[in-house]
């Protein structure tokens, strides 16, 4: 089921009594699925935030049109099914983290009784029941993120809007996001977070667009965007250059990587399988092949790098 379904959304930001405009989106149409993690891949001023603000009816659109979960995006039962963590979030420092939560699950319409429950739920989920008390002045980074999921997901929501959930969190507390996330998915949640840490997305999620000057540039899973096509690694268990000679090397494009490890290109299937078939010939034991694949941070730059000389 597509829980987010956005049609030929533009956004076109006026300013200086109509002399200057912005796009800040260009006919962008994208769909999330439910029970997924669906990342927003961009530069600062893509438009990432500007799209997010849209679907949480904050920003409108000048063109275009989207829903959530089949309904108008603005309809108020939709946003009552939708938690969100804001960029660069600010809570009161003279409140503790339990307070925090109370004053915000007010603000949602939670009953006290039930409220008081829920936080607790949320603080051990975030991994925060030891900091309670604590002042938020005192949290880290780190902390304050997990204290903002604890808020975005107090009322229960099915879908959660994150906006750079990790930015400025050390390794330690990326870890422990990921790690909330992934159990979020696991519950049926749908997650929809902007970024810009690819190596972060890159671990997370199901799948990725990559946003560029307001449109999108790709869309696809991680592993469909990240592999080479026709390059595999191949982990032996003797060194190749001892095995074979170099015509055969040269035959079959291998070069070495790493001790008993080799690349290899090949343009089809069978050409592919007569290098395996040699190799078992010889009697070479083969202990891994898998196709090689490029990061997620290779191709983003390489795809931005590709719309920019277009231009």
């Amino acid at each position: 089921m597509q829980v987010i379904e956005i049609e030929h959304l533009s956004k076109t930001f006026v300013s200086g009594f109509g002399k200057k405009s912005v796009t800040a989106l260009n006919d962008v149409q994208l769909s999330v699925n439910e029970g997924t993690i669906f990342g927003l891949l961009g530069q600062n001023g893509a438009g990432k935030t500007t799209l997010i603000k849209v679907l949480l009816g904050i920003v409108f659109p000048t063109s275009g049109n989207c829903k959530i979960f089949g309904t108008d995006y603005v309809n108020l039962q939709v946003k009552k099914r939708i938690g969100f963590l804001p960029e660069n979030h600010k809570f009161p420092n003279y409140l503790s983290g339990y307070q925090v939560l109370d004053f915000f699950g007010r603000l949602s319409g939670l009953e006290h009784l039930h409220l008081s429950k829920k936080i607790d739920e949320m603080l051990e989920l975030v991994q925060l029941t030891k900091w309670s008390k604590s002042k938020v002045k005192t949290y880290s980074k780190g902390m304050l993120q997990r204290l903002g999921l604890a808020q975005a997901m107090l009322n229960n929501p099915d879908i959660l809007f994150l906006d750079e959930p990790t930015d400025g969190v050390d390794p330690v507390g990326r870890k422990e996001i990921r790690n909330i996330l992934s159990d979020l998915k696991q519950q049926g949640r749908t997650i929809f977070l902007n970024s810009h840490i690819l190596s972060e997305v890159e671990l997370i999620t199901d799948r990725v667009a990559i946003l560029h000057k307001g449109k999108i540039i790709r869309e696809g899973n991680v592993n469909e965007l990240t592999a080479k096509k026709e390059e595999y690694k191949i982990v032996v268990d003797v060194e190749l250059e001892n095995s074979l000679d170099a015509e055969e090397l040269q035959k079959h494009h291998v070069h070495k990587v790493a001790p008993y490890t080799y690349l290899f290109h090949a343009d089809e299937t069978a050409s592919a399988n007569g290098l395996l078939d040699l190799l078992r010939t010889k009697g070479i034991s083969i202990k891994e092949m898998i196709q090689d694949k490029s990061s997620l941070e290779d191709v983003f730059i390489s795809l931005v790098k590709e719309e920019e000389t277009r231009k």
